[in-house]
């Protein structure tokens, strides 16, 4: 896989950090941001529940067909009479 560059425009303060961060550990400024995305990146998934991600999906896609909760009983019971001989 190749490495691609992305730019980003920091404030003054937020660099300084990043180099004086850099300096520290004994890393590139690349290295602490690809660490950083990680942990950023960890930390939001575990913060998202199956609801929160398919919440925008929801009610996209239907039969049409408004009663179907309250008339499955009969839908099953007229399928059950068709497979008797």
């Amino acid at each position: 896989m190749y490495d691609q560059a992305t730019t980003a425009r920091l404030p003054a303060y937020t660099r300084n950090k990043l180099v004086t961060l850099a300096r520290i550990k004994g890393k590139t400024k690349s290295d602490i941001i690809k660490e950083a995305i990680e942990v950023y990146y960890e930390r939001e998934e575990n913060d998202l529940d199956s609801f929160t991600v398919g919440e925008p999906f929801f009610g996209n896609y239907g039969s049409g067909e408004s009663d179907r909760a309250t008339t499955y009983k009969d839908r099953i019971k007229q399928k059950l009479s068709e497979k008797r001989p």
